[in-house]
């Protein structure tokens, strides 16, 4: 929930599909054509990998560059993609069930008033440059990186922050790990799959300051440590990246043989997902995230028997669009980073709920996604499970009632040029942006600038490189108005605290916020603040429910719609499992080459 996404990526929670407000069947979205979303799931609880054959590799695609390969201060899938196989934490989640299981802890006790944690780690663990991995590399990631000040952004600090306090992290000895909560965590356990890093090689780069620039693209492959299935083999910009197998990794299959199977991995990077299409219908590639309007092409050639077209139900994860509410100075000019003038426009609640009105959600999925979506009103999803809220407040396409909204706020045609003026005379004029390379988020996004067009405000739209993006949007002197992005998604809604909360790293509509701007802001932020600690799940989905009717009704992103989750896999591998949950290949290190 809390990563920016280049391509809306993510790992689906499917718990009902009805409720989407599509009005659609979720086993007829194509005509004669059923899918039981839940006889797959209970298949893939039930799934057993066979013993598979090492050797081989598993291409793909990537939409960008990786941003760096510092998981600690990374806040986009552009890192993330790859960390998530380098490293490892002492527990992990099990993509199908979603449930927290051993990672690099064999196992944990828990206090009976819940706040000390002791986890014990594996007999022999090695990190990939052969040194030992103890309880003091976990010590060391909590309160010489996590809890740093210096290392900056930095959303796990978000994360196992509590009320304002740090979780005391001690390491007992090699193998033994003390953790102290300040006050009960509910998500405690899932949270704890937080990536340790190895103290022995990033120690010294911490004391000499160095750490938020290292792991960066220029690290040469040897010098990244780490405790995953696979390891970074070469990284060639806008080229590929390379993972190869991690000969320490712990894992082993039922016969004791040593995990992953696949010898690498393999990341070709093409930033045009119409050229992604043709490379995976060449055979270039075992792996594509098709988009609505490629599905029943792909579903024609199916028949063929190279590939096989899954869907998934419902996308989790989010995209929407935002305006830049910043009301900070500029240090260096001493000028507002944002139009005094823009500024009263886009932190006025009502000029966003026209905005929404405005937006023409049915076409999206109709024209982009070939039917295969669904219209989004809140953060959550239905495929993200028991914390949705199905009662938040819903925007109908309604180009009069946004008209009627915007002239009850003072903005209207006064000079007769076709767009509107405000109270002022001021024409409603801005610059919107978004990521290339991503072609169904740019068509997303020419609907979006055609219907705000059509309603009267003047809209200057363009395009820069995912992280070209992300850098503008999080940092001084936040020179853009409006943007179209995404979030990966999650069935724990703590994990998005680093947007929702004023002071989170990815607080985008308004960066580098210190208090609440408004009150609902700092409801918002009471929310988070204490349904983390309350352990009863009813009692917390109160109040995340409320959080999901306060950000719909108050609309500081502005959501679009959901794409349907299509996936298409060459038939050359073995131990594929699909899951609503987890995906197609959730379980990488058990996949091989038949």
């Amino acid at each position: 929930m809390g990563r920016l996404t280049a391509l809306i990526p993510g790992l689906i929670f499917f718990f009902v599909l009805t409720g989407c407000g599509s009005g659609r069947d979720s086993t007829d979205i194509m005509a004669g054509e059923e899918i039981d979303f839940f006889a797959m799931q209970e298949r893939a609880e039930e799934f057993e990998p066979q013993i598979g054959t090492h050797g081989g590799e598993f291409i793909l695609s990537t939409i960008s560059d990786p941003k760096s390969f510092n998981p600690i201060t990374s806040t986009e899938t552009s890192t993330s993609e790859f960390t998530a196989h380098m490293y490892e934490g002492l527990t992990s989640i099990n993509r199908v069930t979603l449930l927290p299981e051993p990672g690099l802890a064999e196992s944990w006790e828990i206090s009976d008033d819940g706040l000390t944690y002791i986890f014990s780690l594996r007999e022999g663990l090695l990190w990939s440059d052969d040194t030992p991995i103890t309880a003091y590399d976990v010590e060391f990631t909590f309160n010489d990186l996590i809890y740093n000040p210096d290392v900056r952004p930095n959303s796990a600090r978000d994360l196992f922050t509590i009320g304002g306090v740090i979780i005391e992290v001690t390491a007992l000895d090699d193998q033994t790990v003390k953790c102290v909560l300040p006050y009960p965590f509910a998500p405690f356990l899932r949270a704890m799959a937080q990536e340790i890093l190895p103290k022995h090689i990033h120690e010294p780069v911490v004391k000499a300051g160095k750490f938020p620039s290292s792991l960066g693209i220029q690290t040469r492959p040897r010098d990244m440590v780490v405790s995953g299935p696979f390891m970074l083999d070469s990284y060639t910009s806008s080229q590929r990246v390379i993972l190869k197998r991690n000969p320490n990794y712990w894992k082993k299959d039922s016969e004791g043989n040593q995990l992953p199977y696949l010898e690498r991995i393999v990341y070709e990077i093409v930033a045009d997902q119409n050229a992604q299409l043709m490379n995976f219908k060449r055979g270039m590639y075992d792996y594509l995230g098709a988009r609505g309007e490629d599905y029943p092409g792909l579903k024609r050639e199916e028949k063929n028997g190279q590939f096989t077209v899954y869907r998934l139900g419902p996308a989790r994860g989010s995209s929407f669009l935002f305006f830049n509410q910043n009301s900070g100075i500029d240090e260096q000019t001493g000028e507002p980073y944002v139009d005094e003038t823009k500024l009263s426009w886009f932190s006025n609640t009502n000029f966003r709920r026209a905005v929404a009105h405005a937006i023409d959600k049915e076409s999206m999925i109709s024209i982009v996604m070939n039917g295969l979506g669904y219209p989004q009103w809140s953060p959550m999803t239905p495929s993200e499970g028991f914390f949705f809220n199905p009662e938040v407040t819903e925007y109908s396409y309604d180009k009069q009632r946004a008209l009627e909204i915007l002239e009850q706020e003072g903005f209207s045609d006064k000079n007769g040029d076709g767009f509107l003026q405000d109270a002022d005379g001021n024409t409603l004029e801005f610059s919107f942006v978004t990521n290339s390379g991503n072609n169904e988020r740019i068509r997303i996004a020419e609907i979006i600038r055609r219907d705000l067009q059509d309603l009267g405000m003047r809209v200057h739209f363009q395009q820069l490189e995912f992280n070209s993006l992300i850098q503008k949007i999080s940092n001084p002197p936040f020179d853009w108005d409006a943007v179209l992005l995404g979030l990966t998604g999650g069935d724990e809604p703590h994990f998005g605290r680093n947007v929702w909360h004023s002071t989170g790293s990815l607080h985008m509509w308004h960066p580098g916020q210190q208090t609440p701007a408004t009150e609902w802001q700092a409801r918002i932020d009471s929310i988070f603040d204490a349904a983390v600690q309350i352990i009863d799940t009813d009692e917390r989905k109160k109040l995340y429910d409320q959080w999901q009717q306060i950000a719909s009704d108050k609309l500081p992103l502005i959501y679009t719609v959901l794409s349907e989750r299509i996936i298409c896999l060459t038939n050359r591998f073995g131990n594929i499992n699909p899951s609503v949950n987890g995906g197609l290949v959730h379980n990488l290190e058990y996949i091989y080459v038949k």
